[in-house]
């Protein structure tokens, strides 16, 4: 088996292994392409140092913080006893079911207190009986001492179990290279937590946000789940192109369709909170970060279909590679154009459901703004995804046949001798 210096985490156990010509054209292509990467990472890390919230509350965060009262904390709270109550809206109203729960706090400052707390009508409809976890609000400043109010579910079990689930059967069938993106994945949510959202909520672009904090992840994630590798180092080029575009295209389209970004519950009350904020950046961002995971689905699998071709048919031409390689490509985009609007249609489909009982035409939803928001965002980010397939096999086929020229070979000395040189 080839030793590991041929810049990626092994070989896959299901492919052959390459040979030494593969492993010098692996390597030159690599070198090739940092060539490019290089300075597009390098301003990602400067914009992540620039960008990096300072830790002050923004302005928002600071309102937020004056709408619970100080101390306020979410235990939770074992269902004691339950009786049901009727309540309605009136007496004209139609009556429903409430009820009166005793709880037992199981955790935090007020551990061991029981209260009797009032359940709305959907979590009576849903089912609550003694022995359930309930989540709680608790206002420990109250006059007369502490107050509880239902707040919502426990979910930690089912989720607990989902994740762990989720990480074995990945850890199983997709082995090292599984557990690889799931740690990819947690640094991915560390910087949309940590950078990208206090952004959002700072004074800062925007877009210049997103778009650094997505460049970021998939710097880490695409080579933590494949390995440092040409094929990667391909589809992050495609990637970050893909990304480019969506940020150009979405902030056309957004400014364009005057897409002002307040039309939902979520957004109306952070204008609440900051009504200075950008909320049509906002949108532009939700774009650009919408895109991340398809963009990386594709130009990985484009990636892949070049190499494997150029390997299997060393003297391949740029013109067939390139062409061969649309071929796989013209089916993933046929496919994964369907998975965007079906994605969207399966989490829309209350607002879906309404408009269904609206006398209103269909171009009308369409084009209403309760709707043009998520329609621009579905077809930006599909654009973006389609033209990434060609730039993806085309920047493959280039530098899988640069790195067999005297320019490739020369990189490629150049770059053993820098390693040499500064290696203890």
């Amino acid at each position: 088996m080839p030793p590991s210096h041929d810049h990626s985490h092994g070989p896959d156990p299901d492919a052959p292994p390459p040979s030494t010509e593969t492993l010098g054209l692996r390597r030159r292509a690599v070198w090739l392409m940092l060539l490019l990467l290089v300075p597009v990472g390098l301003a990602t890390v400067i914009g992540l140092i620039a960008l990096w919230p300072d830790g002050e509350p923004t302005r928002a965060q600071q309102v937020a913080a004056t709408y619970s009262p100080p101390g306020t904390t979410y235990p939770d709270a074992r269902v004691v006893s339950v009786e049901e109550v009727e309540c309605g809206l009136g007496s004209e109203g139609p009556q429903q079911t409430c009820a009166n729960a005793v709880m037992e706090v199981l955790e935090g400052e007020g551990t061991g207190d029981f209260s009797q707390v009032e359940l709305p009508p959907e979590v009576v409809a849903a089912g609550v009986s003694e022995g359930d976890t309930l989540v709680l609000s608790r206002d420990g400043g109250a006059e007369g001492g502490a107050v509880y109010v239902f707040d919502d579910y426990a979910r930690d079990l089912p989720i607990v179990v989902l994740a762990l689930t989720f990480a074995v059967v990945v850890g199983v069938v997709a082995r090292l290279r599984g557990l690889a993106s799931l740690v990819g994945l947690a640094f991915a949510f560390f910087v949309l937590l940590q950078f990208v959202l206090p952004g959002l909520l700072s004074e800062d672009s925007p877009t210049l946000v997103s778009l650094v904090g997505s460049a970021a992840i998939m710097f880490v994630v695409l080579y933590l789940a494949h390995g440092f590798s040409a094929r990667t180092t391909t589809a992050l080029v495609g990637t970050l192109f893909g990304l480019t575009l969506v940020a150009v295209m979405g902030s056309v389209a957004v400014s364009v369709a005057k897409l002002t970004g307040l039309t939902s519950e979520e957004t109306v009350t952070l204008q609440g909170y900051d009504p200075t904020l950008s909320f049509s950046g906002i949108v532009l961002a939700g774009i650009v970060v919408a895109g991340l995971g398809v963009l990386n689905d594709v130009t990985i699998t484009q990636a892949s279909a070049i190499w494997q071709l150029k390997e299997v048919s060393p003297d391949i031409t740029w013109r067939e590679l390139y062409t061969r390689g649309m071929a796989v490509g013209r089916d993933h985009i046929a496919s994964t154009v369907y998975t965007i609007v079906f994605a969207y249609a399966g989490a829309a489909l209350p607002l879906l459901l309404i408009f269904e009982l609206s006398d209103r035409s269909l171009w009308n939803i369409v084009t209403s703004s309760d709707l043009a928001e998520e329609v621009v965002r579905t077809l930006v980010g599909a654009i973006a995804l389609v033209l990434a397939v060609p730039v993806t096999t085309a920047a493959g086929a280039f530098f899988a046949n640069a790195a067999d020229t005297a320019a490739g070979t020369a990189t490629d000395r150049r770059m053993t001798s820098l390693r040499a040189r500064f290696s203890p």
